[in-house]
């Protein structure tokens, strides 16, 4: 058997005013526990994003730093060349 539905539920079931049911403690904690879960997830995924973005940053600017020393050094190794007087080409020996 059915159990019966007050005539203004059918039409407007988002209405609670006569709505008997409480809630228990047990499910009370429940929920609170359910949205301290969900704000901890969430905030370890924030966490997690923005150490993910600084650890790109830094090997980007590392990349950037050994592409200049070798730049550096090969600017250095031709100006030594070029006071030498002798031009060993590309290979620099």
């Amino acid at each position: 058997m059915r159990p019966k539905i007050p005539q203004g539920a059918r039409s407007r079931p988002w209405q609670t005013d006569r709505m008997e049911d409480r809630l228990s403690k047990a499910e009370i904690r429940k929920d609170a526990v359910q949205e301290i879960f969900e704000s901890g997830v969430t905030t370890v995924g924030e966490v997690a994003s923005i150490i993910t973005t600084a650890v790109k940053d830094v090997a980007y600017a590392i990349g950037g730093f050994a592409t200049d020393a070798f730049e550096i050094r090969d600017g250095v190794r031709r100006a030594s060349q070029r006071l030498d007087g002798g031009d060993d080409g590309p290979s620099g020996s």
